[in-house]
């Protein structure tokens, strides 16, 4: 189990994350919601201690939660990856780090999951595209079978079509893995089709927490409630309304 609690994080003297808690249990999908600015990035590194916080815990399963070797999935496909390093090389690199020992068929199995050409891994980054390279990115993240994956906005680079697809692939790797998945979007279509649980951010503070369902029914708060009609309007969210 995943536990924020009291995260508090400021840069420059001023606060991006007010005292944030949020919770989340193996194999469900927590989408965290808001609008440039409102400190989602923030969030992610403060938990993997990229950025420093404050004050505040961001444990699993009662530890620290980078003892439990979580991962990352970027925003940028290709800039997750060393450009002069085969794809193969910069994918084992987490198996390599901890000094795993990689079951029998396990690259196999993800890149068929995934729907990825074993050969792209003999490939440089700049050799594929943009979408097979955000699968690369996920391949990697999930290589070393981690408790839980962090996304930070990892459709927003690809067109419609392709994040359509890409969350589908994501969503049943997830069922057979059992990962937890944290993903940092301010996609409401997506949340809205993949998440169990949303929180909506609003400059640095929980605006809102529910059940993703009960949420895109009817959202308790004046702001959730003008974000759900801003994506309806939009047409993000045809699939529930």
């Amino acid at each position: 189990m995943l536990r924020v609690e009291a995260l508090f994080v400021e840069r420059g003297g001023r606060p991006v994350l007010h005292g944030v808690d949020l919770t989340l249990a193996p194999g469900r999908t927590l989408a965290v919601i808001g609008e440039s600015g409102a400190g989602k990035s923030t969030l992610i590194g403060a938990m993997l201690g990229i950025v420093r916080s404050r004050s505040g815990s961001v444990t699993w399963d009662g530890g620290d939660l980078r003892t439990a070797y979580p991962s990352l999935v970027m925003q940028e496909p290709r800039a997750a990856f060393n450009p002069a390093l085969s794809l193969r090389r910069s994918v084992m690199e987490p198996v390599r780090a901890r000094r795993l020992e990689l079951p029998d068929g396990r690259i196999g199995r993800l890149c068929a999951g995934l729907e990825l050409d074993p050969g792209l891994l003999d490939r440089r980054p700049h050799e594929v595209s943009i979408g097979q390279a955000q699968r690369l990115g996920i391949l990697r993240a999930l290589i070393a079978s981690p408790p839980i994956v962090l996304f930070d906005e990892p459709l927003s680079a690809l067109d419609a079509v392709t994040q359509k697809h890409t969350a589908s692939l994501i969503a049943a790797l997830q069922r057979e893995e059992g990962f937890a998945a944290l993903v940092v979007t301010h996609d409401l279509g997506y949340a809205a089709a993949h998440a169990d649980d949303v929180v909506i951010l609003r400059n640095g503070r929980i605006e809102e927490a529910a059940a993703a369902q009960s949420f895109f029914r009817a959202p308790r708060t004046a702001y959730g409630r003008a974000l759900r009609e801003a994506a309806l309007a939009l047409g993000a969210l045809e699939r529930i309304a």
